[in-house]
């Protein structure tokens, strides 16, 4: 008769225990049914399901089993689990799974608690918890300040946006960012990369900063203001202010260009993700001159921004082309994608604006970046907490990947 068996070792990791125990079953002719194992601080937890053929005692192998445990000085355990068990469990592969993404500077027990606990009131169960993150140093904790792990959790999920809602509200009382979208093939191929270029790649508002250099700082505050209240739509907003720019030096662009400030962490992610072959691109509401700089800087492969209109080596207070809002931004996201043959699951968005949330709703991946309230609720993923390198691991990218590369 066949039996099934789950096999549970535990205790110090060293080189060869997995063959060992392996030899045993091997003399056996089991069949593995499955496998998995982590290994956290050099301390193993290893498990195997294993059917045992008619042909065998099961005794005679369990034995052998413990008596080699014995000798490699770890821990083992048996459950032995029955037909209709197995069936129900192997009928459930394959159905959808959701990936929870703890980031943070660093992760709490609190963090963790009720992350947990918001899961299991939605009826999900943890099936894989991996660390992204590398190892902190206690003595040198700056070295890396950057803590993330990513569960992978199973079940029927009756209510996603309660979920979601749940998973915000810990986010913003106990400071860690919360990702949490579906588990697909996508996840794992994403080819196309664009960001937003103020208060995302950069630390600064150019607009303001141009106004400032123009005395006309207040002015355009109060603009932006009367924007944001809904007194007038973005389009109209943006053409006043840029006519309050008219007659500034293009030296002073320059200046500004070069004193911008990137924002924590934009060399690294983009220095990995071009070694990894994406395609990046700035897809801004500012300015082409500002633009093309850090993608000469950074060696961007797209830049689409307004395009500032320069005569005799001055600003006229116009822009050529069309205004690029929120529906032109993810319009133009699309047309590089279409260019590229890339599928628009595969792609990644990033920004920090209300005029990026079309943007952000068209890609695959949509990340709100240290924004606003209403732009973290509207977007489906949101960082808040690290620099824009977290990026890396919401894409499931880990440390030890990018060391590797």
């Amino acid at each position: 008769m066949r039996e099934i068996v789950l096999i549970n070792i535990t205790g110090k990791d060293k080189p060869g225990l997995t063959s060992s125990l392996t030899n045993v079953l091997a003399q056996y002719d089991v069949t593995i049914l499955d496998i998995g194992q982590a290994v956290i601080h050099d301390y193993l937890s290893l498990g195997i399901l294993v059917e045992i053929p008619s042909t065998h005692k099961s005794a005679s192998i369990l034995k052998d089993l413990l008596f080699e445990a014995h000798k490699l000085n770890i821990q083992i355990r048996f459950s032995a689990i029955d037909d209709t068990s197995y069936e129900q469990w192997a009928a459930e592969y394959g159905q959808q799974r959701r990936i929870i993404t703890l980031l943070g500077r660093r992760l709490t027990a609190v963090q963790l608690s009720k992350v947990a606990a918001v899961l299991a009131a939605n009826k999900l169960n943890i099936d894989i918890i991996t660390r992204l993150a590398g190892h902190i140093s206690l003595e040198h904790p700056e070295s890396l300040p950057k803590a993330c792990v990513q569960f992978t959790v199973s079940g029927k999920l009756d209510n996603p946006a309660r979920l979601r809602a749940s998973l915000l509200e810990i986010s913003e009382h106990t400071g860690i960012d919360i990702s949490f979208h579906i588990d697909s093939i996508y996840r794992h191929a994403r080819r196309l990369v664009v960001f937003d270029m103020d208060s995302t790649l950069i630390q600064e508002e150019i607009i303001d900063v141009l106004a400032q250099e123009a005395g006309v700082g207040e002015r355009v505050a109060d603009i932006t203001t009367r924007a944001m209240g809904g007194e007038i739509d973005f389009k109209e907003s943006f053409i006043q202010r840029v006519a309050l720019l008219k007659g500034l030096d293009e030296t002073v662009l320059a200046r500004v260009a070069d004193d911008l400030v990137l924002t924590e962490g934009v060399e690294r992610v983009i220095s990995t993700l071009k070694g990894l072959g994406y395609k990046i691109g700035i897809i801004s509401g500012g300015f082409d001159y500002f633009g093309e700089h850090l993608q000469k800087k950074l060696g961007l492969d797209y830049v689409f921004a307004n395009v500032l209109e320069i005569e005799n080596g001055h600003v006229t207070g116009h822009v050529t082309g069309d205004i690029i809002d929120g529906p032109k931004k993810a319009e133009i996201l699309k047309t590089i994608a279409t260019v590229e043959s890339i599928n628009l699951q595969q792609t990644v968005a990033v920004g920090d604006g209300a005029n990026d949330l079309p943007m952000l709703s068209v890609a695959g991946l949509g990340i709100a970046f240290h924004a606003k309230r209403v732009v973290k609720e509207n977007a489906r993923e949101s960082i808040s907490s690290v620099g824009l390198d977290g990026l890396l691991y919401l894409m499931g990218i880990s440390e030890r990947e990018i060391r590797q590369r």
